[in-house]
């Protein structure tokens, strides 16, 4: 058995060395990217439990919109959709904000 360790040692060590080189040709592969790809616009209905409450007209109207919904304890966020850029919140405080939206402070 002694005269078969070191031919046994040098498979094994081959097989490691083998299990490596499959395994990083893998990983720097050009194939799919594991990790995700940047987002793109879709429609405003497309954005799940987001609701669309106002369409401003440049950033400077969209960060105004967006303090006042803030100010009111409603949390919301600004997305970039195939029509424009959207105020969007969560759907169950959509109405609330519309009214805080249409107040007199807008």
């Amino acid at each position: 058995m002694n005269s078969l360790d070191p031919l046994l040692g040098l498979l094994v060590s081959l097989g490691v060395v083998g299990v490596l080189v499959l395994l990083l040709r893998w990983t720097f592969s050009g194939g799919k990217s594991l990790v995700a790809r940047a987002p793109r616009p879709g429609p405003p209905g497309e954005y799940g439990l987001l609701e669309s409450v106002a369409s401003p007209r440049d950033a400077e109207e969209a960060l105004r919109l967006t303090g006042l919904l803030d100010r009111a304890g409603i949390r919301s966020t600004v997305v970039h959709t195939t029509q424009g850029a959207r105020v969007m919140v969560w759907s169950g405080d959509a109405v609330r904000a519309r009214g805080v939206l249409a107040g007199p402070a807008a």
